[in-house]
């Protein structure tokens, strides 16, 4: 494994992302609210660039004190990453689809070190292991 620095926390937007390139994979870098998070980007579902999808916030159902639907509305606090390939979704804070929790991007250690966001990744001869649909499909 190896730590890289990918640049200064002040550079990011917030809420905004930043992917970077490596050989065989892509990590992306996202900041919401004030908070690193990082992932492979691959999707589970059949390998897409889940993290290069639309950012956009969770879709909610309102229920009354009665339990009966007030209609659905965007959250004011959970931010999604949608998959550009087949609309899978997953909680930037997470990495989970709020639908099947065995469906999850894979988290890359990451620190704020100094001032500068650093990854910590594998090298280039180490293999990435990435789930596979059959892993996020089966019965437990």
């Amino acid at each position: 494994m190896r730590e890289v620095n990918i640049g200064a926390a002040s550079e990011f937007t917030d809420p905004g992302r930043k992917l970077i390139g490596f050989d065989n994979f892509e990590v992306a870098v996202f900041k919401v609210g004030g908070e690193f998070f990082a992932y492979l980007n691959h999707c589970p579902h059949m390998g897409g660039p889940a993290c290069q999808g639309k950012m956009i916030a969770k879709v909610e159902e309102v229920i009354a004190e009665d339990r009966t639907s007030k209609g659905m509305m965007f959250s004011k606090s959970k931010l999604h990453v949608v998959c550009p390939w087949h609309g899978f979704e997953f909680d930037i804070r997470t990495g989970i689809h709020p639908g099947n929790s065995k469906a999850r991007l894979r988290k890359i250690k990451l620190a704020v070190t100094d001032g500068d966001v650093v990854i910590t990744v594998p090298d280039a001869r180490e293999h990435v292991p990435v789930m596979q649909e059959a892993d996020i499909t089966a019965s437990p």
